[in-house]
């Protein structure tokens, strides 16, 4: 009786999940606290942000005095009343606190090509690339993570095949992966547009696919093969290789353990990535000729148009901070195994 017992307790255990650890709950404080300390951080790096996108115009050559009296033969008078017009007589500091007071105002100045607010220049660009990026966020989580995913629990010829793939496309840049698209999808098989990004919402997301796409790729193939380790690492683990020996289902193990404990470094560094696309859209915008931020950017630089110029990277900047403070909040926040401070432990 007491062994027949014994099997029944050892099979019942056997089927018996090993327990999971106590959950930390965190004290408020701390958590207000850590918030606290990475907004300060945040405002902290705009500020600087701010200042060397201000300054590093002013080093580079060339000036917006060049521009505006480019092929005209003006009196010392009249160049005189341009400079009081846009303070160029000012010194640096002052232009660079006016100009600051003004962008915390929603005021980023004038362009001087245009005669335009910069304010509504950008603003009637940004839509399009924030459509882009979100088009092309969304193919990097997709894609990259099924083939990581599927290359990690399937070793073997599909593994080996698809992060051959990958790391072949990680080596190509982005404006050849553009060109190539290009020329197959577009030109030969006819299938995008070549260029433009389309009105309404339905034409500018056929618009925008190819262009989204090219942006991708490099992003893509990074994520797979961040996801391929961090898959491989959990079904190597002690407790997974617990979990099986017990004679758990391997659907369970792989969706209760691995995938869970995988799915937080791999999304975090995927968001660090997708943060990254923000500056790529430059190269995509310019091939396809998008008319957002990033075409507008090249052209403004070109044309010395300095306020436009110091709005667009100031938002390319703040926007890329902004991300990654709060992917650092969200995965510090989720993970409790993280520590948020002295008092947390």
């Amino acid at each position: 009786m007491n062994d027949a017992a014994t099997k029944g307790a050892t099979a019942a255990g056997a089927a018996t999940p090993p327990p999971a650890p106590p959950t930390r709950k965190r004290p408020v404080a701390a958590v207000t606290r850590f918030v606290a300390v990475r907004l300060a951080g945040l405002a902290v790096t705009l500020l600087i942000a701010s200042l060397v996108v201000f300054g590093a115009l002013f080093a580079a050559p060339g000036s917006p005095l060049t521009y505006l009296t480019h092929g005209r033969t003006m009196s010392p008078e009249a160049i005189a009343s341009i400079k009081a017009e846009y303070h160029l007589d000012d010194s640096i500091w002052e232009q660079y606190l006016r100009w600051l007071g003004g962008v915390l105002h929603g005021d980023f100045g004038t362009s001087i090509v245009y005669n335009q607010p910069v304010s509504t220049l950008v603003g009637g660009r940004a839509a399009v690339t924030t459509l882009l990026v979100v088009m092309a966020a969304a193919i990097v989580l997709l894609c990259g993570l099924a083939i990581g995913t599927l290359a990690g629990l399937r070793p073997g010829w599909v593994s080996r095949s698809a992060m051959a793939g990958a790391t072949g496309l990680m080596a190509v840049p982005t404006f050849v992966g553009a060109v190539v698209l290009i020329i197959v999808f577009a030109v030969n098989l006819g299938w995008f547009p070549v260029f433009g990004a389309g009105s309404g919402v339905f034409d500018q997301l056929y618009h925008l696919a190819l262009p989204s796409l090219a942006l991708a790729l490099a992003s893509v193939a990074f994520v797979a093969r961040l996801a391929q380790t961090a898959v491989r690492a959990e079904l190597a683990a002690d407790h997974v290789q617990t979990a099986i020996s017990r004679g758990l289902p391997r659907r369970a193990v792989v969706r209760r353990h691995v995938m869970r404990n995988a799915a937080m470094p791999v999304l975090t560094v995927a968001g660090l990535t997708i943060a990254g696309l923000i500056a790529g859209s430059v190269v995509v915008e310019q091939v396809f000729q998008l008319g957002g931020l990033g075409q507008s950017l090249v052209n403004s630089v070109q044309q010395k148009d300095f306020p436009v110029v110091q709005a667009i990277c100031l938002v390319y900047v703040a926007a890329f901070i902004v991300l990654n403070t709060l992917i650092d909040i969200a995965y510090t926040l989720l993970d409790p195994r993280v520590s948020i401070g002295k008092k947390d432990s």
